[in-house]
């Protein structure tokens, strides 16, 4: 088969391992940096230019699109899409699971368990939108966040107005949640391909920190999952739409609650805590379903 993989650094570890896995198993890989890729739009004969020639038809293309050009990648996804290449994440589930608001109603719908949340616009609403998540402690989120940058947690509720107004100063989005105190700063992040968990890890932050990132020094290991979080990981990523997800859970009292679904999860923290071969999990998925003009979207909205 031959595969492209959406991505801005050839040299990053996941997409690293998805061409050493590809290769592996005797494909052809090309690694395509997505803000280089160019497209006539109104040719009936759609196609991607990529420095100055047209791409051959590839089988299967692996999005690994970033937060930062979310609206350029997934118009990328979307020609590869046009001209009936299976895509790993279509471009309307990338879209999906990057609105954060958006995924939560999504997900609330469907019945999977959430953190209690706020959304508002205008400050006047910021004493019943806290009261109405719990109170204080709550967690404000910027919606356009990653990596746990625009996270911040509030321990009084003067606090949380205040921040509240910072980032509605700066004409920012944002979402206030519950405190989700008994997970201890731990999450759990399942990866899903296909349907299925195939690895999951628990991340537990660092000292004094509440967030988990890998990124922002927190440690991973190898985790059991109960057979209510595993359903909710694979409802999540089902709802969204996504081939391949990590779905980030913390373990409240009520049971699992969905704190976000990401469409391009990090391999290397999973992969090196579980010691599980996730990049050729995936491969074989492309093996199994890459067929002209298939397509797996089933989210809604």
């Amino acid at each position: 088969m031959k595969i492209a993989i959406l991505s801005r650094n050839k040299k990053l570890y996941s997409t690293r391992r998805l061409v050493e896995a590809a290769r592996a198993r005797g494909h052809e890989v090309d690694v395509i940096d997505t803000l280089h890729c160019y497209m006539d739009i109104t040719s009936n004969k759609p196609t991607v230019r990529y420095h100055g020639e047209e791409l051959p038809k590839y089988d299967a293309v692996i999005p690994r699109i970033g937060a930062s050009v979310t609206f350029y990648g997934t118009a990328v996804v979307r020609q590869f899409e046009m001209m009936g290449t299976f895509i790993v994440n279509e471009s309307v589930a990338i879209s999906r699971s990057r609105d954060k608001l958006r995924s939560m109603q999504l997900l609330s719908r469907k019945g999977v368990g959430l953190p209690r949340t706020g959304f508002a616009n205008r400050p006047d609403n910021i004493k019943d939108l806290i009261k109405n998540v719990g109170g204080a402690p709550v967690v404000i989120k910027l919606l356009e966040g990653t990596q746990g940058i625009g996270v911040v947690l509030a321990e009084t509720a003067k606090a949380a107005e205040a921040i509240v107004e910072a980032f509605m100063g700066l004409s920012a989005d944002i979402l206030v949640q519950e405190f989700i105190k008994e997970a201890g700063g731990a999450d759990i992040r399942c990866l899903v391909v296909g349907g299925k968990v195939v690895a999951a890890m628990k991340r537990q932050g660092a000292e004094g920190e509440f967030r988990s990132n890998l990124h922002r020094g927190g440690s991973a290991e190898l985790v059991k999952l109960t057979k209510e979080e595993r359903a909710t990981a694979v409802m999540s990523a089902k709802v969204m739409g996504l081939g391949m997800c990590g779905v980030d859970i913390l373990r409240a009292e009520r049971g699992p609650v969905v704190m976000e679904v990401n469409s391009s999860p990090g391999l290397e923290g999973i992969e090196n805590a579980t010691n599980k071969d996730v990049a050729g999990m995936i491969i074989e998925y492309i093996e199994k379903h890459a067929k002209e003009g298939n397509t797996k979207t089933k989210g809604n909205g």
